[in-house]
């Protein structure tokens, strides 16, 4: 029994009885660990890295992991690539089993979301070459590179059924103005099928233009490098499945029919078919006509003239468009600390044909990244953010599997997304080609100083890259909308990154695209993917554990004003005023978010809830300056693409790769559609509003 108390008042009784608890209490508290509730809100430090419980730097450990990483990636990316495994066949199915597979080797719990969504491929197709009426040659329409057919025929993914027996005019690259050249030479397209070299832009883009002046089927040749046929999709109007537009094509989802206007107007009017340059060559020497301008015989040699004459060609094409189930891999690493913010890497898996550039050389990455954060996590590291990894499905008909997921999870990912990092053809040949939304340039930088280049012993991916350049900063800014970041940024807002090693490669699309040509050619030591890995990784684990998150304006204003400027080489420097006065508001705003930077370093840690909900807040006004750009009406015309500063633009020849509305505005001035000038007025005020909607998420205040 516990001694009794002295004999004092009731009341002074209960007030020391209270102030032994109160001291038991306060004692408990310091000598036992925080709750977790609490563990959410107090950080361990500031800047470094390092979430919690691991005791070594974490990206040191990472980096750590890079000895054999070479051979595993090998070993990824030769089982991926053994099949053929295009979106919605059986074998994407095997492809996605050994991702999730491989992810759950690694330690890691994978879920896995499941669309319908409206797939297209070709049922039966055929051509032939007639002279009077009568047959001359039966052309091929299989690609030569793969004699066994293991792949997909070439064909156009929703590119609409349709036959023809017509002239054929050769258009060049099928842009404006090599219609304007056909025009000067008295060549008529209307009625006629055309044949274009690959190169003008987006597929869809170049099949709607000869559709628009009358012609009845495209034909599309690439370069033709040991026989291979570039597939591709046609697929108009932005990424995403085309019935379920702007929504989640679940299984229970509403969905359009094939026939509403919403539908139809994502789908080409006149059908379209890749041919071997071996094809287009017996159709170039029997079109006769006028004789092409030097330009174009320069850039092709086998042409003569660009048709007209007496020769036709017979074309049949059926497509099979139907509902087929894909799959998203996802794989979530829960925040420490700040589990309601995300960093998200994400890789798309399916293939035209085997895959090994696009995008399987991402695929095996993101494996070895996924089992060095496994080790990580073994080693008692956990990330403070939540760091989300996506193995996506069916982006090579348009972006669809990231753009269904995007919608499906928008608000959350609009007010808890922290970045989106993107990898696709990760390895296409040598050279490191970085993109970036323009407040990552730092981080990036870097981090690329931290990689040894994989083909220059002793130096720095940096290093090599700054000298290529000529000293100039050239990170990409992300206004194309060709790969799975498109959904991220262009719609929902979110900062993203896409970095690749290797220009390009000339086998994009077809059956030569093979393991046996990535060790071969591509990447033979596969030190390359290594080194994508590191920066890929580096990127997550920073944005992840950073206590300030390591985003910079200072460089968006700069990059905000050198577009600004090169933009009053189009127009009067008196219109484009109000972006000025909204980029000065910008830039000060900017600054002083730096400033404030600096001041948490010099504080350093405190381990108060209060100290830690001031980060908090300032890391969210990071976060949300990108979500300013976005207008909820869109792009004029294509309002699925909401972001002012950098969303593509309509034309794809356009000088512009940023503020594409004024972009839209000055191209349909220049062809003469009724009231653009004005229009142009409008979307510079649109854009100038948008960059002050963005300081003032900076300032952090109601104004």
């Amino acid at each position: 029994m516990p001694p009794s108390l002295p004999n004092f008042s009731l009341s002074t009784r209960l007030l020391l009885l209270a102030l032994i608890i109160v001291f038991l209490v306060t004692f408990h508290l310091h000598r036992s660990p925080k709750p977790s509730s609490l563990n959410t809100l107090i950080p361990h430090h500031l800047g470094g890295t390092g979430g919690g419980g691991a005791t070594a730097d974490p990206c040191r450990l990472f980096l750590s992991f890079s000895a054999t990483a070479n051979s595993s990636i090998s070993s990824h990316l030769r089982a991926l690539t053994r099949e053929p495994h295009l979106a919605g066949t059986p074998s994407a199915a095997a492809a996605a089993d050994y991702v999730r597979t491989h992810l759950e080797l690694a330690g890691l719990e994978s879920l896995t979301r499941n669309y319908s969504v409206l797939l297209s491929y070709p049922a039966a197709a055929s051509l032939s070459l007639l002279l009077n009426g009568t047959l001359v040659k039966t052309l091929s329409l299989a690609e030569p590179a793969d004699p066994t057919a293991r792949a997909v025929a070439p064909y156009h993914s929703y590119s609409p059924s349709g036959a023809a027996v017509a002239l054929v005019v050769y258009a060049n690259l099928g842009r404006d103005e090599d219609y304007l050249v056909l025009d000067r030479l008295s060549v008529d397209v209307r009625g006629c099928v055309v044949l274009v070299r690959r190169g003008g832009g987006p597929r869809g883009t170049i099949v709607e233009a000869a559709a628009a002046r009358g012609a009845v089927v495209v034909l599309m040749f690439g370069n033709g490098v040991g026989g291979g046929v570039e597939r591709g999709t046609v697929l108009l109007g932005g990424p995403g499945d085309p019935l379920t537009p702007g929504w989640a094509a679940n299984a229970s989802a509403e969905r359009f029919r094939f026939a509403d206007a919403e539908v139809r107007k994502r789908f080409p009017k006149i059908p379209s078919m890749p041919v071997s340059t071996v094809t287009a060559v017996e159709i170039l020497g029997a079109i006769g006509g006028p004789p092409a301008t030097p330009e174009w015989k320069a850039e092709m040699s086998a042409v003569v003239g660009v048709g007209g004459g007496s020769t036709m060609v017979n074309f049949t094409y059926q497509e099979d468009r139907k509902l087929a189930e894909i799959q998203n891999i996802i794989t979530i690493i829960k925040g420490c600390e700040e589990p309601d913010r995300y960093v998200i890497l994400g890789n798309h898996r399916d293939a035209w044909t085997y895959g090994a550039v696009d995008p399987n050389s991402g695929t095996a990455v993101l494996l070895d990244v996924a089992s060095r954060f496994g080790a990580l996590l073994r080693s008692g590291w956990r990330p403070k953010r939540t760091i989300i990894l996506c193995s996506w499905d069916a982006e090579e008909f348009g972006m669809i599997g990231s753009t269904e997921w995007v919608e499906q999870n928008l608000e959350n990912l609009g007010s808890k997304a922290v970045v989106y990092l993107n990898l696709d053809c990760a390895v296409q040949g040598p050279g490191f080609f970085p993109g970036a939304s323009p407040q990552l340039d730092k981080l990036l930088i870097e981090i690329m100083k931290q990689v040894t280049d994989p083909d220059s012993e002793g130096i720095t991916v940096y290093h090599t890259w700054v000298a290529k350049n000529g000293g100039v900063n050239k990170i990409e800014r992300l206004s194309r909308a060709d790969s799975d970041f498109t959904a991220f940024l262009h719609h929902a807002g979110v900062p993203a990154t896409d970095i690749y090693f290797g220009e390009d490669y000339p086998f994009y699309h077809t059956t030569l695209d093979t393991y046996e040509w990535m060790e071969k050619h591509g990447d033979p030591s596969f030190l390359r993917h290594v080194a994508t890995s590191e920066i890929w990784g580096l990127l997550g684990l920073r944005l992840a554990d950073d206590r300030i998150l390591p985003f910079d304006y200072n460089s968006y204003a700069s990059q905000l004003l050198e577009h600004t400027n090169a933009l009053t080489a189009l127009l009067d420097g008196l219109k484009i005023k109000p972006i000025f006065a909204s980029i000065r508001q910008f830039t000060a705003a900017a600054k002083a978010v730096q400033d404030e930077a600096k001041m948490f370093e010099v504080q350093g840690v405190a381990e108060d809830v209060a100290s830690c909900l001031r980060r908090r807040a300032y890391n969210d006004k990071l976060i949300l300056a990108e979500r300013s750009f976005l207008d909820a009406e869109g792009l004029r015309g294509r309002p699925w693409f909401k972001h002012l500063l950098y969303s593509p633009p309509k034309d794809s020849a356009s000088k512009l790769s940023f503020f594409p509305g004024i972009a839209d505005a000055i191209y349909d001035a220049k062809n003469s559609i009724k009231g653009e000038e004005s229009n142009i007025d409008h979307e510079i005020w649109r854009v100038a509003r948008a960059i002050r909607r963005a300081a003032d998420v900076l300032r952090g205040e109601l104004t």
